[in-house]
């Protein structure tokens, strides 16, 4: 398939089953949703002026930017990876930032908690 993008990925491999290409693409779309989510949690806290410390309140925004960057890539990543191991008949990837991802939501919940309360 020339016309394909990335053809680097469509040019290796056999055409795998649609079903499968169409549920990674969905897996695709739920982490750009996801990340969409993080980066706007990031600037609700400082759009909407939490009332909690200032330090803290950036702080958090700041850490849920950032991990709505990480999912956007991670997004593209799992994507790219899993379409090839599906196009070489390869064992399934791992998610590979999901635990980081989980603990930095925790971590930028806990700068908003300590900000409420300090």
């Amino acid at each position: 398939m020339k016309s394909r993008f990335p053809r680097s990925l469509y040019s290796e491999g056999s055409e795998p089953d649609p079903r499968f290409s169409l549920a990674n693409e969905r897996t695709f779309l739920a982490w750009v949703r996801t990340s969409l989510a993080l980066i706007a949690a990031g600037v609700a806290l400082e759009a909407l002026q939490v009332p909690i410390s200032p330090e803290f309140r950036l702080t958090s925004a700041l850490v849920f930017v950032a991990l709505g960057v990480v999912a956007a890539i991670q997004a593209w990543a799992g994507w790219w990876r899993t379409e090839q191991a599906m196009r070489r008949n390869e064992a399934l990837p791992g998610l590979s930032t999901g635990l980081g991802i989980s603990l930095g939501v925790l971590l930028g919940v806990g700068f908003i908690v300590l900000g409420v309360f300090l």
